[in-house]
């Protein structure tokens, strides 16, 4: 809701005479709180109900955490741009009591395999829920520390919060996931020229590379795949080869068919 809010405020400057309302809705990932995202999720467990709406002339636009996105969509909708990037890397969010966290919680296998470089000896559970809840659980001793995107506790307003300590990590120690701090709008196709030129090309640029490489490489929410542009440098993470750094170029035409495929190849030989 919050990022939706952000929207609405974004477009409603660039866009005076357009009117918003919005329509909150429940997916299956949020409805399904006691599922496994790693061993029962699938594509879409977060978007396909807010695509739906977009298909059945529901509603006209979907906002999204883009990280959550499939790269595939369905025939007729368009992801159409992007609200400027928050910060991208994940923040540790560890139990003041705790020295070195010896129980992380987390349900993304991006996050864990990762962290694990930095914790080797740590013991590992699945957590669930929004924000606040997950904080609260941390709290609570439901684990010593878990995972979260800055960009969620950024644009939340939170920078502390009691009995809890706040440890950034960097691009090099947890890859982001494609597309992480990036807010995605979602159109029907037919609907794309109406956002032409008002949102942010940066992101785009960047956001547009990640979701190719995650797609050339088959990942998803529920696999241990991340990539991630600042800049010209491209951060990319998969289990089959580990941590790498690519040196982009601003002559490079990011958005060319097979772009992202050679950057993997070259990775792999």
């Amino acid at each position: 809701m919050r990022q939706t809010e952000m929207a609405i405020s974004e477009l409603q400057e660039l866009r005076p005479d357009w009117s918003f309302e919005i329509i909150p809705m429940s997916t299956t990932g949020d409805d399904r709180l006691a599922w496994s995202l790693e061993t029962t999720g699938g594509k879409g467990l977060f978007t396909s109900a807010l695509e739906e709406a977009i298909v059945n002339n529901k509603a006209d636009l979907a906002v999204h955490s883009t990280k959550d996105l499939p790269t595939e969509m369905p025939e007729g909708v368009s992801l159409v741009g992007f609200l400027p990037r928050a910060p991208a890397n994940d923040v540790l969010i560890v139990r003041e009591s705790v020295k070195e966290p010896t129980l992380i919680a987390t349900s993304s296998p991006r996050r864990r395999a990762q962290l694990k470089e930095l914790f080797p000896t740590a013991a590992w559970k699945e957590i669930r829920g929004n924000v606040q809840t997950r904080m609260t659980k941390i709290t609570e001793g439901f684990a010593d520390a878990t995972g979260m995107a800055k960009a969620g506790l950024y644009r939340l307003g939170i920078d502390s919060w009691k009995g809890l300590r706040f440890e950034p990590i960097s691009l090099t120690e947890s890859v982001p996931a494609a597309g992480q701090g990036a807010i995605g709008l979602q159109v029907r196709t037919a609907d794309c020229a109406l956002y032409e030129g008002i949102l942010c090309e940066t992101t785009a640029k960047a956001v547009h590379l990640e979701r190719a490489i995650l797609a050339a490489m088959g990942g998803g929410c529920h696999t241990a795949t991340a990539a991630h542009v600042e800049g010209l440098n491209l951060y990319i993470f998969d289990e089959s080869f580990g941590y790498q750094l690519v040196e982009l170029s601003v002559e490079d035409d990011w958005k060319k068919p097979g772009f992202a495929e050679s950057i993997l190849e070259e990775i792999r030989s």
